[in-house]
């Protein structure tokens, strides 16, 4: 199977923070942001794979940095760094804007594993990705020790 750019699967999505998505001290959710994250996740891991049904298989990591705020403008950008036989590794980050202000920050980063579906809803499998740039290297190059981390984390007994 031919490799894809890592570029050709990145996805930039903008939301505004409105009072709803807000708790108690008008700041946003860590829930609806997870909700953000997934989604362009899913959509990121369909353009790299190619197939309109991908999962999560798991959320790997979530930082939260800082918080948003309602009126702010979030900004996601997404690319699959890393790809298995039928997986995908996933990088999320939002950024946070203060459109009065112009202030900008970081608020949330995340790695997902995605995991492409056939029709017969079984996984299958997915090209493999190719880096470019610098940043996309060293992405790539760090994925063999955080795939490590989730497979020791699988091996972590679950109590009933």
């Amino acid at each position: 199977m031919e490799g894809r750019m890592m570029k050709e699967s990145r996805t930039i999505q903008t939301k505004l923070v409105l009072p709803p998505d807000t708790n108690h001290m008008n700041s946003i959710f860590g829930g609806k942001v997870l909700a953000y994250i997934d989604e362009i996740a899913g959509i990121t891991a369909m353009k790299h794979s190619r197939r309109q049904v991908v999962v999560t298989a798991s959320i790997d990591s979530v930082d939260f940095l800082s918080s948003a705020h309602v009126g702010d403008v979030l900004e996601l950008e997404a690319n699959v760094t890393s790809t298995g036989r039928t997986s995908m590794e996933v990088y999320v980050r939002v950024k946070s804007q203060n459109l009065q202000t112009g202030e900008e920050k970081l608020t949330t980063e995340s790695f997902l594993t995605m995991v492409a579906m056939g029709d017969d809803g079984k996984p299958t499998p997915v090209p493999p990705v190719i880096p470019e740039s610098e940043g996309e290297k060293l992405f790539f190059n760090t994925a063999p020790a955080r795939r490590e981390h989730r497979k020791m984390r699988a091996k972590t007994p679950r109590t009933n």
